[in-house]
């Protein structure tokens, strides 16, 4: 059985509880991270609190605990799971209120929970077969750059693309490409370029994305960040997504038709080894 963490006690899974108050479970006043664990070591997590600390403050939420612990609790969890490859979820919210739409007062002590999951993150045979993807209509709400719990409409999308024997979805607004339901989307164009929509609003700041964007600078290899269509993604020469739990995965068909030859490509597979080289291998866990 699982120990999670909550509110500072590390608890057998089916002994932890968070109210029915609580304005994560109400609201979906949440915000999140995933950590991936390779040889029992956290991936990129500077990265990741970083942007845990830059969601918080877009929505005015206050951090039940510092770097040190929150670095602490994970190391924790992964001694206490014996977590060799998988994640670590983290979630903050907004804490414990009677329901109203407006915010409780601020000094309201927000709900800080933690749990692992085991998973093979680094899957070789994976990471060269890639993912057949479907689109789908982009109806998120409009800040998708703060990484909250609202994850309704990607779970909805996700299941059409397993009704139609796909993995996942591109997500598309006004003819262009945002991103996966759960991930950034790359292309690779015919003449080598890697393209991908640039931060804003629109799209989740991706941990992955940044680091994969320094692998492609420090080759010297062409990188380009812009809006591109569905048409131009159907026609690329590659094409592939990024997250923390996948690195850099190919996207071998969407919609039914294939992407270049429909394997991964050269430009993704030196991504890939790039990314591992860089970040999963040097994978420490120090702030």
């Amino acid at each position: 059985m699982r120990t999670v963490y909550v509110n500072g006690d590390y608890l057998p899974e089916n002994e932890a509880k968070v109210s029915v108050f609580d304005r994560g479970f109400l609201f979906a006043d949440a915000v999140y991270e995933v950590t991936t664990v390779v040889g029992g070591q956290l991936v990129s997590f500077d990265r990741h609190l970083t942007r845990l600390r830059r969601s918080l403050n877009e929505l005015d939420m206050p951090s039940p605990a510092d770097d040190s612990e929150i670095l602490a609790l994970h190391l924790e969890l992964i001694a206490r799971n014996n977590i060799d490859q998988g994640l670590v979820y983290l979630q903050v919210s907004r804490g414990e209120a009677d329901r109203n739409f407006l915010y409780p007062s601020a000094d309201t002590p927000a709900t800080l929970v933690a749990f692992t999951q085991q998973q093979e993150a680094l899957n070789y045979a994976k990471l060269e077969e890639g993912i057949k993807i479907i689109s789908a209509e982009d109806k998120r709400w409009g800040r998708r750059d703060i990484k909250t719990v609202q994850l309704l409409y990607p779970s909805m999308v996700k299941m059409q693309a397993k009704a139609q024997g796909a993995s996942d979805a591109w997500l598309v607004q006004d003819g262009y490409v945002t991103e996966g339901t759960s991930n950034n989307a790359f292309i690779v164009t015919a003449d080598g370029t890697i393209v991908t929509r640039p931060l804003s609003n629109d799209i989740l700041h991706g941990t992955t994305r940044a680091a994969l964007k320094l692998c492609a600078e420090s080759m010297q290899m062409k990188f380009e960040e812009r809006p591109f269509t569905l048409s131009e993604a159907k026609n690329a020469r590659e094409a592939f997504i990024s997250s923390a739990s996948c690195f850099a995965l190919p996207v071998t068909s969407i919609d039914g038709e294939s992407i270049g030859d429909g394997k991964r490509g050269p430009v993704t597979a030196r991504l890939q080894e790039a990314y591992i080289q860089a970040n999963v291998q040097v994978a420490d866990n120090k702030l």
